[in-house]
């Protein structure tokens, strides 16, 4: 029986796009200073942060497109997800559910990631300091809900191989000891000088929540001071992961000052990762630069779009996995200016270009 051409390369591309659709991503492991994939090469991670999941339950109602943009169009075969405790379990003032339309978001965007062949890193980035449904947002550690949170997520992805976990967004304002083993926290308000204490959670004791609920896929572990210093690590502050494939440690770099440092250059940063990547594996989760957030110093020859191009050109030479801030409009440093994904001109533009040598050929 004779077909017609026009059928046949039809059927072959439903074929194709089909098996395409199937494909799910390698699982990975840490092997020294490497996080590595099955057949023991080491991964490379680039991609892009998605927000919208931690500040709103229906991720604005379009985090299913921008995700899907963002693998399909710009390439990305990361994505970082940040999520909120409270809306996992449906504890935010909207919400009246016990949190499940959250958790089928979670899931469909997990689903999609690895239809694409592609992992999603799932970020605690907002939490409460103890208290449900009140404080929900960005806080200096995590607290004992945390540790609820993550043993129902990871209960519920353990085995995944597209799901990598992120412990913690930003630990910051504590001490090496505190990121670790937790302990009291407070909290003062730069607007309201209104202070919040709470018993904050050391990031062992969340890897091990992890850990307790079956779950052997990859952590990440952002360091303190806004997840810039990750130099306690090597310093007695490493992570114990015997149950696990292992952690990653994970850096932003923004162009500001930052206590204990200053405002480096990238060279200056370059080479304090440099060092440290010799002995432990780490990504570079978030990064860009707005001046209008953090101005250069007069006569310095950074511009925004200099720094953007100079930091992506770093991770290229070194093959360091990474996910820029961030693919919304609003979340600034922005690598969109609207919602028809527009890439900005000083950020976007070159992230999204770094992103194609993640296309398939």
């Amino acid at each position: 029986m004779k077909l017609n051409c026009k059928v046949c390369c039809a059927a072959t591309s439903l074929m194709l796009a089909a098996a395409w659709v199937r494909a799910e991503p390698a699982a990975l492991s840490v092997s020294g200073n490497q996080l590595i994939d099955a057949s023991g090469a080491p991964a490379r991670l680039r991609g892009v942060n998605c927000a919208g999941m931690e500040f709103s339950s229906t991720g604005e109602g379009r985090i299913a497109e921008t995700v899907r943009v963002a693998l399909a169009e710009w390439h990305a075969n990361l994505i970082r997800l940040p999520l909120s405790q409270d809306r996992w379990f449906g504890k935010a003032p909207d919400q009246a559910d016990g949190g499940e339309a959250y958790r089928a978001i979670v899931r469909r965007l997990v689903d999609l990631c690895a239809a694409h062949d592609a992992h999603i890193l799932l970020d605690l980035h907002w939490s409460d300091a103890g208290v449900w449904g009140r404080n929900i947002g960005q806080h200096d550690l995590p607290d004992a809900n945390s540790i609820m949170f993550w043993k129902a997520l990871a209960g519920e992805y353990r085995g995944n191989p597209a799901a990598l976990f992120d412990l913690y967004n930003e630990p910051t304002r504590i001490t090496w000891d505190e990121w670790q083993n937790g302990g009291p926290v407070t909290e003062v308000d730069e607007k309201t000088k209104e202070t919040l204490a709470y018993q904050g959670v050391g990031l062992q004791a969340v890897l091990d929540a992890i850990r307790s609920s079956g779950a052997r896929n990859v952590v990440v572990a952002g360091g303190i001071n806004w997840a810039y210093d990750l130099g306690g690590v090597l310093q007695g502050h490493r992570l114990s992961d015997p149950r696990g494939a292992g952690v990653v440690y994970a850096v932003h770099p923004y162009p500001h000052e930052f206590k204990g440092f200053g405002r480096e250059t990238i060279a200056q940063w370059e080479a304090r990762m440099e060092a440290f990547g010799k002995s432990l594996p780490f990504i570079v989760s978030e990064f860009g630069s707005r001046e209008a957030m953090w101005p250069f110093p007069k006569g310095s020859q950074y511009s925004d779009e200099r720094w953007n191009r100079e930091i992506l050109g770093v991770l290229a030479a070194h093959g360091w996995n990474w996910t820029a801030w961030d693919f919304h409009p609003s979340a600034w440093p922005c690598l969109v200016s609207d919602w028809s994904y527009t890439p900005t001109p000083e950020f976007g533009v070159w992230v999204k270009q770094a992103l194609s040598g993640n296309a398939r050929p």
